[in-house]
C-alpha cells in the first residue's frame, strides 16, 4: 500500500525582478516551456484560478502596497541626499522578502481518479488554511491557482505580507512587510504543517503527514552540479571584494592616525566612513550567501542518504554518491571556513562602531548611531552586541532604549566595555 503525503512549502521571494519571474510562470506567460518538459501547454485550459490576477504580478504588487508607496515616498522627502532610495530600491536592497509563495500538493497517488470538482474542493481546503490558519487575508493574496498542466496538481499562493508594525525611532505606526507575522521559523513552520495536515484529514482526505524536516526544494544531480558551481563563484567574487574593501579600509584608518584628535574627540573624514559602509555593504551580501549554502549541502546530505538505500538494488548509483559526499564535505567546509570570516569581520565591525561612539565628534557619533540601528534592525547585531558597543557612551540611553536592554546592563560599567580598542592593525 502506498502512502500519501500532505505537502506545503513556503518560498520566500526578495526582488521585484524575482517576482516577475514568478508571475511569468505561474501565469503561463512563456510561449514554450522547454526547461520543464512536465508542463503541457495545451492543458493550460484547465488550470483553477483560486484568487484571480487579470494584470502582471509586479503591477498587481504595487497595486497593493499603494499606501505603503505613499508612506516610503513621503519619508523620502525629509531624509537626506545620499540616503534616499525610491520605493523599488528600498524593497530590493532589504534583507526582508516582498512576497512569499505558498506551495500545497501531495503525492501523484492522491490525485487519481479525481474529478476537476474534487481537485477544486481539496484546493479550497488548502486556501481555508491559508486564512484561517496562517491568518493572511484576501486582499493580502496576489495571485492563487492551481496547475492542472503537469504531472502532479499543485497551488501557487503568492501572498504579500504587508502589515503595520510601531516603530521605536519614529514611535508611530508603519507599513512593512514582515514574514514573520505569520511563519515565525522552521519551529513555527513545521507546527503549521501540522495543522495544515490536520485541516485535511479533518475534511476526510486521507493522507499522511509531510516528513519532518524534508521541506527543502528538491534538485536533480544534474542541476545540483550547476547550484553548487554558480555559489562557488559568488563566494570567490564577494571574498574577493570583501578583502579588497578590508584593505582599503585599513589603508583609510592608517591615514586617519595622522587626523587630530585628543581624549575626547577623534575626527572620521568622509572617505574612511565611505569605506566602513563598503566593508559592511560587502559582508551583508557575503552573509546572503549563507542560507543557500547551508540549504544546499543539507540537501546533498538527503540525496547521499537516498541513495545509498538504492545501492544494493542498481551499483551504478555508487559512484554518484561518492561524489556527491565528497562535494558535500568541500562545501561544508568553504561554509565553515565563511562563517568563521563573517564573524570575525562582524567583531572587528564591533569594535570599530564602539571606538567611534567613545570618541567622535557629534556627527560621528550620530552617523554611527544609525549604522547600529540599522544593523540591528536587519538583525546583523543581537541586543546584547549593541549594549556592548554603546554601554558607556554618549548613545548609551538611546540605543539601550531602541533595543529595549533591560536596566540592569545600565547599572555596572565594567572596565572591558570602556577598552578603546585597536582597529588599525
Amino acid at each position: 500500500m502506498n502512502l500519501n503525503y500532505a505537502i506545503f512549502r513556503s518560498e520566500p521571494i526578495y526582488t521585484i525582478k524575482d517576482l516577475a519571474q514568478i508571475g511569468s510562470h505561474n501565469k503561463r506567460e512563456k510561449k514554450a516551456y522547454n526547461s520543464n518538459p512536465d508542463i503541457k501547454l495545451e492543458l493550460t485550459k484547465n488550470n483553477i484560478e483560486l484568487v484571480p490576477l487579470t494584470e502582471k504580478y509586479v503591477m498587481g504588487f504595487y497595486n497593493l502596497t499603494e499606501e505603503y508607496k505613499k508612506e516610503h515616498e513621503e519619508r523620502m522627502k525629509t531624509e537626506r541626499e545620499d540616503r534616499k532610495k525610491t520605493f523599488k530600491q528600498m524593497l530590493d536592497k532589504s534583507n526582508n522578502v516582498i512576497a512569499d509563495e505558498l506551495l500545497f500538493t501531495a503525492t501523484n497517488d492522491f490525485f487519481k481518479n479525481m474529478t476537476r470538482e474534487d481537485i477544486k474542493a481539496w484546493a479550497d481546503t488548502c486556501m481555508e488554511f491559508v486564512y484561517n490558519d496562517l491568518g493572511y487575508k484576501k486582499e493580502q493574496i496576489l495571485h492563487a491557482t492551481v496547475h492542472m498542466d503537469e504531472k502532479t496538481p499543485h497551488i501557487h499562493c503568492v501572498v504579500v505580507p504587508l502589515v503595520k508594525k510601531y516603530d521605536k525611532r519614529t514611535q508611530t505606526e508603519r507599513y512593512t512587510i514582515s514574514k514573520k507575522q505569520y511563519i515565525k521559523d522552521k519551529i513555527h513552520l513545521s507546527e503549521l504543517q501540522d495543522k495544515y495536515h490536520k485541516r485535511l484529514t479533518d475534511k476526510g482526505y486521507d493522507l499522511e503527514r509531510g516528513i519532518k524536516g524534508s521541506d527543502n526544494k528538491h534538485v536533480e544531480i544534474k542541476e545540483y552540479k550547476k547550484i553548487n558551481k554558480s555559489l562557488e563563484q559568488k563566494i570567490n567574487i564577494r571574498t574577493d571584494n570583501l578583502n579588497k574593501q578590508i584593505n582599503e579600509l585599513d589603508e583609510r584608518m592608517k591615514t586617519s592616525k595622522s587626523l587630530p584628535f585628543d581624549k575626547k574627540h577623534i575626527i572620521v573624514d568622509k572617505e574612511t566612513f565611505e569605506s566602513m559602509n563598503k566593508v559592511i555593504d560587502e559582508s551583508k551580501k557575503i552573509k546572503e550567501i549563507e542560507p543557500k549554502i547551508k540549504t544546499l549541502f543539507e540537501e546533498i546530505n538527503t540525496f547521499s542518504a537516498n541513495y545509498k538505500t538504492l545501492e544494493k538494488e542498481n551499483q551504478k548509483f555508487k559512484k554518484e554518491v561518492n561524489k556527491l559526499e565528497k562535494d558535500n564535505n568541500k562545501l561544508e567546509k568553504e561554509n565553515n571556513s565563511l562563517i568563521y570570516q563573517i564573524s570575525q569581520l562582524f567583531e572587528l565591525l564591533k569594535k570599530f562602531l564602539r571606538k567611534l561612539l567613545l570618541r567622535g565628534n557629534e556627527y560621528t557619533k550620530e552617523e554611527t548611531s544609525n549604522i547600529v540601528k540599522e544593523c540591528y534592525d536587519n538583525e546583523d547585531f543581537e541586543m546584547i552586541d549593541v549594549v556592548h558597543i554603546s554601554r558607556g557612551t554618549t548613545k548609551q540611553e538611546e540605543l539601550f532604549d531602541y533595543v529595549n536592554a533591560p536596566d540592569y546592563y545600565k547599572e555596572d560599567i565594567s572596565h572591558h566595555d570602556k577598552e578603546d580598542y585597536d582597529l588599525s592593525r
